[in-house]
C-alpha cells in the first residue's frame, strides 16, 4: 500500500490517493531551457504563479537554478534572491503548497521558513550533506530524484548495467538514508529523474516500466515537460518553430497520460491548463469521481 504524508500539506494534497496531482513549473532563472528567463523577476513570477493556479495547478514548484544540460552553478545567495520573494510573496497568496526546487540545504532551510512546504531535491539527498537534516528538522516533505553525477555535471554517454534496477537500488539506499536523518516514512516522493543522466533510450524504458518504482510504496513524480528526448523521438524540421513547439507540447502530453496509467501521483509540467485536461479527460476514462 502506497505511503501518504501525515503532515497538513500532504494529507490535503493527498486526500483522494487514486488521483495525479498537477505540479506546475516556475523557473525564476535568466537561462532555463523553457521559458528562457520570461520569470527571472518577482511581479513577472507572480504573475506566472497566478495563472498556473487559476488553470488549475496543485503545487507550484519554484527553482532558482537551471539544470539544462551546458548551464552554470550559481552561488546559495542568488539563488536566495531569485527564490524566497517569490515564496514569501505566494505564500501569502494561495493555500496551494509550494515546492523549492533546490539541492541546498541553506536554500532549503530558507525556502521553506518563508512559506515552502515541500522541497524538491534533483540530487537526491546526495549533494548537500545537511539537506536531509534540514528536511527532518522541518517536518518537509522532500522529493528524492534519480541522478546520474550530479547537478551540473551529468555524464555525456550515461551508462547502466540494468537501468531500473539500479535506479530502484538508488531509491533503496536513499529511502534508507533519509529515514535514519530522522525523515517521516510518509513525506518521501520518488522520482526516477527523466533527464538527469539519461539518454533517449533510456527515457523510454523508464516511462514504460514506471510502475516498477511503486515496489516501495511511496508516491511517485514525474518531469518530463518538454525535455530534450521528446523531440529526439519526433523529430521536428529545426527550421520551423512551431512545427518544433507543437513536437514537444504534443509529445509531452503523451507521457502524461502513460504517467497516470502507470500510476504516478505526481507530474510536473509547465503546461498547466493541458495538463488539467490530460487529467480530467483520463479520470473520465477510468471512472474516477
Amino acid at each position: 500500500m502506497v505511503k501518504f504524508f501525515d503532515c497538513k500539506t500532504a494529507d490535503r494534497l493527498f486526500r483522494d490517493r487514486q488521483k495525479t496531482l498537477i505540479m506546475g513549473t516556475l523557473n525564476v532563472t535568466p537561462d532555463s531551457f523553457y521559458d528562457g528567463g520570461r520569470y527571472h523577476g518577482l511581479e513577472s513570477a507572480l504573475g506566472c504563479a497566478r495563472g498556473m493556479i487559476e488553470d488549475g495547478a496543485d503545487i507550484i514548484d519554484v527553482g532558482g537554478v537551471s539544470t539544462r544540460p551546458g548551464s552554470k552553478p550559481v552561488s546559495d545567495e542568488e539563488e536566495l534572491k531569485r527564490v524566497i520573494p517569490v515564496i514569501k510573496e505566494l505564500s501569502r497568496e494561495t493555500d496551494k503548497p509550494i515546492s523549492v526546487d533546490t539541492f541546498k540545504a541553506k536554500v532549503a532551510d530558507k525556502a521553506i521558513s518563508a512559506g515552502a512546504q515541500i522541497v524538491n531535491d534533483i540530487s537526491g539527498l546526495s549533494a548537500d550533506s545537511e539537506m536531509a537534516k534540514v528536511v527532518a528538522a522541518h517536518g518537509t516533505p522532500v522529493v528524492i530524484m534519480h541522478i546520474k553525477g550530479q547537478p551540473h555535471n551529468f555524464p555525456k554517454c550515461p551508462e547502466y548495467g540494468d537501468l531500473i534496477s539500479e535506479i530502484n537500488l538508488f531509491f533503496k539506499k536513499k529511502i534508507v538514508f533519509a529515514l535514519e536523518s530522522g525523515i517521516s516514512d510518509n513525506n518521501i516522493i520518488l522520482d526516477p529523474g527523466i533527464g538527469f543522466g539519461k539518454t533517449t533510450k533510456q527515457n523510454l524504458e523508464i516511462l514504460r516500466r514506471l510502475d516498477e518504482f511503486n515496489c516501495h510504496n511511496y508516491p511517485i513524480m514525474v518531469g518530463t515537460s518538454r525535455k530534450s528526448f521528446i523531440g529526439k523521438v519526433l523529430k521536428p524540421a529545426e527550421e520551423d518553430g512551431h512545427s518544433k513547439y507543437n513536437a514537444q507540447f504534443f509529445g509531452t502530453l503523451v507521457t502524461l497520460v502513460i504517467a497516470m496509467t502507470k500510476g504516478v501521483k505526481i507530474v510536473r509540467v509547465h503546461d498547466v491548463k493541458e495538463a488539467v485536461y490530460v487529467k480530467k479527460m483520463f479520470e473520465a476514462i477510468v471512472a474516477l469521481p
